[in-house]
């Protein structure tokens, strides 16, 4: 049964703990591409909300294809999880997602983008909520885009 919480709003009847371990598990299996099929279970598919730098917005669609280009353009991935702060049916965290950029990454912030070879950290500051499921139901996202491209050999830097 869902509880209230401190603002009178509906809480999820998961446990803070099992909500960071299905936050990592979806983070690992979209990283890893491992099994897409479960990782659309930790995410409510339909309803998924992202909300990235610079305005950028997406759906679960989006958010998978991005995944995708992610695991196209980066070998040996992988992702971790620091300091976790969680309110209600809120979680905030450090995330990082690193690999080796060997073949085009289509999506990067500024497009398409040839690989350098390098093992590359993006840096993310994440806050999600979810549903009393416990699936994803938004996510927003914040990083260093200048300090990625530049570590992704963009030209401009």
């Amino acid at each position: 049964m869902a509880e209230r919480g401190q603002a009178g709003r509906m809480t999820a009847q998961f446990t803070r703990d099992q909500l960071v371990a299905r936050l990592i598990r979806a983070g690992e299996l979209e990283v890893s591409g491992e099994d897409l099929a479960e990782a659309a279970t930790y995410f409510d598919v339909e309803k998924f909300r992202f909300h990235g730098p610079d305005g950028f917005e997406s759906d679960y669609a989006g958010l998978s294809a991005y995944f995708g280009s992610l695991r196209d353009a980066f070998d040996n991935r992988s992702i971790r999880r620091g300091i976790v702060v969680a309110e209600g049916d809120t979680l905030a965290c450090q995330t990082w997602i690193e690999g080796t950029f060997v073949r085009e990454f289509t999506q990067s912030p500024a497009g398409p983008l040839p690989p350098n070879g390098e093992r590359i950290v993006f840096d993310l500051i994440n806050i999600f909520r979810f549903d009393n499921e416990g699936r994803l139901i938004e996510e927003w996202v914040r990083t260093d885009n200048r300090s990625l491209l530049r570590r992704l050999g963009a030209e401009g830097n």
